[in-house]
């Protein structure tokens, strides 16, 4: 088995070159610029530049790849991200879906797999769902289930396998995000908004790794939610953060507040719950997470802070 993959250089993208190089599996990976290149270089990939935009270019470079999977995105890092923050990811779940499932279909791949997002399935009243539920979108997870469309219907077209995984909220050592917390958190500056309540699907980025060698290896089809095993309290994974990161206690503020500060985008992420299941993705593939709750994998972050700090990293 060989395989194109799109988002190469990202959090998920550097972990997927590294776990299929493990299982001897070929990468060819898209790069940028020199940085991207060593890095793919370093985990065992083949790095090759090319326009994720240019389906015609792209079938040159996968020419002979069994495998197409699409995890590039370009998700905002802002404190207070604005509508016209997200329009690459927009564009790269869009435009990079229809460029990317053509490439598939010119090499004739037999397998198509597409990054997606657990909230575009999300019900208003926070209850339990999964891959039966139907979609609820918002501006920010539309483009998300805009590319499930363009995927389905191009295998459905051209005859490859596609998966959707639709992921819980990634979190991991190098993750941006997951920085952001730890330093707010350091200083003060994470609060829990409201009471805390709302629930967490989450996902360590090694794990979600881990879901797209399977399906990959299985030629999965559908859609699966990938997430660990336990959904936890916002103020229960912010908490258990502080107290591990030696951080001071978390304080509270109202959710009025917590808008004026740092937006609906914010206060939505951290006061409405996403409560979902892995059930149906570990039942077809046998698949378990490494990091069955947040409460391992918070540990296992600790660990690769304090081994990069006494290595001088």
């Amino acid at each position: 088995m060989k395989v194109f993959l799109a988002g190469a250089t990202g959090v998920l993208g550097r972990r997927l070159v590294r776990q299929f190089h493990e299982r001897g599996i070929a990468v060819v990976g898209l790069v940028r610029n020199a940085r991207g290149e060593d890095m793919v270089r370093s985990h065992g990939g083949h790095p090759v530049y090319t326009d994720i935009f240019n389906p015609d270019d792209l079938a040159r470079h996968a020419e002979g790849c069994d495998v197409v999977i699409h995890a590039a995105t370009s998700i905002p890092v802002k404190t207070k991200p604005k509508v016209a923050d997200w329009a690459m990811n927009d564009r790269l779940r869009r435009e990079g879906t229809q460029a990317l499932t053509a490439c598939a279909a010119r090499i004739g791949a037999r397998t198509y797999i597409q990054q997606s997002v657990i909230w575009v399935a999300r019900p208003s009243d926070g209850g339990f769902f999964d891959e039966t539920s139907p979609v609820r979108l918002d501006p920010i997870s539309q483009s998300a289930y805009d590319g499930e469309v363009i995927a389905q219907a191009a295998a459905e077209k051209h005859g490859f396998n596609v998966a959707v995984l639709r992921c819980g909220w990634f979190y991991g050592p190098d993750a941006a995000h997951t920085r952001f917390f730890a330093e707010g958190l350091k200083k003060r500056r994470l609060p829990i908004i409201g009471s805390g309540a709302a629930l967490w699907s989450c996902l360590h980025l090694d794990d979600a790794a881990g879901a797209f060698v399977t399906a990959a290896e299985m030629s999965l089809q559908g859609v699966w939610h990938v997430v660990d095993d336990h959904p936890v309290r916002v103020a229960d994974f912010i908490g258990y953060f502080a107290e591990r990161l030696k951080a001071p206690s978390p304080v509270h503020i109202p959710v009025w507040l917590a808008r004026l500060i740092a937006g609906s985008y914010a206060v939505d992420f951290f006061t409405k719950s996403v409560h979902t299941s892995n059930g149906r993705f570990c039942a077809a593939t046998g698949w378990t997470p490494r990091y069955p709750s947040y409460r391992e994998g918070i540990d296992g972050i600790i660990r690769t802070w304090m081994d990069e700090h006494e290595s001088g990293l």
